[in-house]
């Protein structure tokens, strides 16, 4: 099923990448050349979303890898969920942001990643910290992070070209056919929005699917609410995620990978969310308690 998964994924945003280099072709006079180029540019960046997707998370959320010796009650409580599910301790790292939140990535259990935020480790007590680690582990023995990761990766390059092809018809493209430059202005806008919705019907079940399996495991439900409650309490400035050069602030597409997507405060992004709302996540989580007796 999650193989199945991971090529709906890729066969879709490919799709919609080369789908932009038809149009760029299409304006340019050469369909061929373009769209070539831009399937070749979808399957390498497939193939390295695959193999290296924890480094390139890490990379973009400017997220470090740390020792036992760094952060020891991190190491601590990472160690005690990993032992309840039974699989390999993951990579811990610190994402140096004072905005509370975690993520985990990676392409399987043997090669994943736990991150947390250095806001998070100083808001949170042990049990909703366990609770949070739990969340992120349910990520990995789910293996949904891959999934994510890759979808973060091309709706990022397609965003990114997107507004390339933007900001080139707006500032450059007067001297081209007029029907020819509108198509692609409307498909610049167009193609990164479904890269959007691409991820919001992955990310969503992802996210609840993860909650209940930290209430199963760590079986700290109001913890884990408590948790939520704080992190979503606290949001970041608007120019955090927007592509801030400031340190552990250029998340982009990458926000969809945190526990709590709190590094946007536009409305538009809120609506566009690629997380459940936290009263349905808290709704889920208390069905669950009730469900286990807890």
């Amino acid at each position: 099923m999650v193989q199945i998964k991971i090529f709906l994924l890729f066969s879709v945003l490919a799709i919609l990448l080369v789908f932009l280099g038809g149009l760029i072709g299409y304006v340019f006079g050469d369909i061929l050349l373009f769209t070539t180029i831009f399937l070749i540019l979808a399957i390498g960046l497939n193939l390295y979303s695959y193999f290296y997707s924890d480094k390139l998370a890490l990379r973009m959320t400017k997220s470090k890898l740390v020792t036992e010796s760094e952060e020891p009650r991190l190491y601590r409580i990472v160690k005690k969920v990993v032992s309840t599910v039974n699989i390999s301790m993951p990579k811990v790292g610190v994402m140096e942001t004072q905005i509370p939140n975690a993520f985990a990535t990676g392409r399987d259990e043997k090669h994943s990643v736990v991150v947390v935020t250095r806001g998070i480790l100083n808001m949170l007590d042990d049990d909703e910290l366990e609770s949070v680690i739990g969340h992120e582990v349910g990520h990995i023995t789910n293996r949904d992070i891959l999934i994510s990761t890759i979808a973060a990766t091309i709706a990022t390059m397609i965003s990114y070209i997107g507004n390339l092809v933007l900001f080139s018809e707006l500032f450059g493209g007067e001297q081209r056919n007029n029907n020819a430059g509108i198509l692609l202005l409307v498909a610049a806008i167009l193609i990164p929005i479904g890269a959007v919705f691409v991820q919001l019907g992955i990310s969503r079940s992802r996210e609840s699917n993860a909650d209940i399996t930290s209430v199963r495991t760590v079986r700290k439900p109001d913890a884990m609410i408590s948790a939520l409650r704080k992190i979503s309490s606290v949001k970041a400035p608007p120019a955090f995620g927007m592509g801030s050069r400031r340190r552990g602030e250029n998340i982009g597409a990458f926000s969809s990978l945190f526990i709590v997507n709190n590094f946007s405060a536009h409305s538009l992004m809120n609506l566009l969310s690629t997380h459940p709302t936290l009263e349905k996540r808290i709704a889920d989580i208390s069905k669950e308690r009730e469900k286990l007796g807890i």
